[in-house]
């Protein structure tokens, strides 16, 4: 029972269905951001803009689908977040704690640059960062990893230093004695 009513992540185990909302709304907030800025604004690249085959690679309407087809899959992660959020407020005894909730998202922002970059620039490399900007291409997909590590990290410092969800010495005595 200790296992269940302890400690999450170094959390109080009430703000776990905060955080997992944060993580799903970051995820699709920082594909948002990925695909708006990066894609659409400053036009560095595409989905599928270094893809090893020239035809797909230069191929914009192809490339454009691809964009559409990942800021559906940005969007689907935004809703999914927006609703565990909701059923967090409603059906679990969650903090109320903005702050909580700010670092789960910046954490979640960090979780898709992580997976969007070891995934997309480095394992399947059907695109980088910024192929045609000053220095070497993975210059620009590595900041982007450290960017994401940056998030991941700070998110979670934000949340620990956030009172309300971090466990009191009462909470920690309770989970190792076992009398509760």
């Amino acid at each position: 029972m200790a296992e269940r009513d302890g400690p999450w992540l170094g959390l109080q185990r009430d703000a776990k269905p905060l955080v997992i909302a944060g993580l799903a709304l970051g995820v699709g907030l920082g594909g948002f951001f990925d695909g708006i800025v990066f894609h659409q604004i400053l036009q560095l690249h595409h989905m599928l803009s270094s893809y090893p085959a020239a035809s797909v690679a230069t191929d914009l309407e192809l490339n454009v689908v691809a964009d559409g087809l990942f800021h559906l899959a940005t969007y689907l992660f935004t809703i999914i977040g927006v609703v565990l959020l909701s059923r967090a407020w409603r059906f679990h005894p969650v903090p109320n704690s903005g702050r909580t909730l700010l670092g789960a998202v910046i954490m979640g922002w960090g979780v898709f640059n992580l997976v969007e970059g070891l995934v997309n620039h480095q394992l399947l490399g059907i695109h980088h960062v910024w192929p045609a900007g000053p220095g070497p291409i993975v210059l620009w997909d590595v900041l982007f990893l450290l960017w994401g590590v940056l998030f991941l990290g700070g998110g979670y410092l934000v949340i620990r230093t956030d009172s309300a969800v971090t466990p009191t010495a009462g909470d920690e005595a309770v989970t190792t004695d076992g009398r509760g």
